[in-house]
């Protein structure tokens, strides 16, 4: 052990004093700050559960991932090593084993990364986690292309989606993050939008009230009540407050409503009220999880007044007792479902 670090603080010592020599004569403390952070790390680093701190907390955010096999790493790495050469101190380079299943694996799916050949992605490592895939064949001078770019904010980013439902006819629509702008941001309808993960405990209890409250609201027109993988799909208006593990999996521990101003529209003041499965919330509105307390938070904010249709004098259902239950007043109204 004593071998091991001794060797580590020696060529620590050695870059030190290789920097003494080569730093212009700016002995500064930010220079050697920067100096510091531009070593600290290896020219690449394989993710792992003990280096994603290192990672994460490095004071350079953006970052380049190349996610490949074993087999296939042998033949890139050295490609990807010699491209860091060239970003030293600028881009952190990581090494993802996508067949590492208790690592690798869980970062591609975070990222939608697919396949088993060779990719390379830019991650920006900030509040925005915006990511971009590097197209073609990774080579030296395309990853120099790329990373000029990414430094330079001119790449497009990506954004995961499932596909587009051919009928969404249900109550509750379906929102991927490609029909996101149609459904979401739709300006002549309020929304109210669930962002769930499939295998969330609290999502699976919430749904079946999420869904009688979507029947009782069909028939309002302004009204839309819709849901959204939030593993599966992204958009860039709408945030999944989240802690990102080593495993960069979602945290998904509780289930809350919220009222998003972001995506206010300026010319109809129309809101969008997410329904966000998250543990950390910004404005976020705590409210019961039932039928009459998601609806008086619709009624509340919506930006088009509506109000259920009275039931007809037919038979009376236990459907028809909960619409006449959520239309009395606030102060008395019981939930009958």
């Amino acid at each position: 052990m004593n071998a091991i670090l001794n060797r580590c603080l020696l060529h620590i010592l050695l870059k030190f004093v290789l920097f003494i020599l080569f730093a212009d004569g700016e002995f500064k403390k930010s220079v050697i700050a920067e100096f510091v952070s531009a070593n600290k790390l290896p020219l690449v680093t394989t993710f792992s559960r003990e280096s994603a701190p290192q990672i994460f907390e490095s004071p350079i955010k953006k970052q380049l991932l190349l996610f490949a096999t074993s087999n296939d790493s042998e033949e890139v790495f050295p490609t990807f090593q010699e491209a860091a050469k060239l970003f030293k101190g600028k881009i952190i380079f990581v090494h993802v084993e996508v067949d590492n299943e208790e690592v690798g694996k869980p970062v591609a799916d975070y990222f939608g990364v697919t396949g088993d050949a060779p990719k390379v992605l830019g991650f920006t490592g900030n509040e925005d986690t915006k990511k971009y895939f590097l197209d073609g064949e990774v080579t030296l001078e395309k990853i120099k292309a790329f990373g000029e770019a990414f430094l330079e904010d001119k790449l497009k980013p990506f954004y995961k989606s499932d596909p587009i439902p051919e009928t969404n006819d249900g109550d509750v629509k379906i929102v991927v993050g490609n029909n996101f702008d149609d459904i979401v941001l739709d300006e002549s309808k309020d929304v109210l939008l669930e962002i769930y993960a499939p295998w969330c405990g609290h999502c699976q209890s919430l749904e079946p009230t999420y869904n009688k409250l979507a029947k009782h609201l069909r028939a309002v027109e302004s009204l839309v009540v819709a849901k959204m993988d939030g593993t599966t799909n992204e958009h860039p208006r709408a945030k999944v407050f989240s802690d990102l593990n080593p495993g960069f999996e979602r945290d998904f521990s509780s289930c809350r409503l919220m009222d998003s101003p972001q995506f206010s529209s300026s010319q109809q003041e129309r809101r969008v009220s997410i329904l966000h499965v998250s543990i950390h919330l910004a404005d976020s509105v705590d409210t019961d999880r039932t039928v009459v307390a998601f609806y008086k938070f619709v009624k509340k904010h919506a930006s088009i007044p509506f109000k259920l249709q009275k039931p007809s004098s037919s038979p009376v259902s236990e459907d028809s007792h909960a619409e006449q239950g959520i239309e009395t007043s606030t102060s008395d109204v019981k939930d009958e479902l």
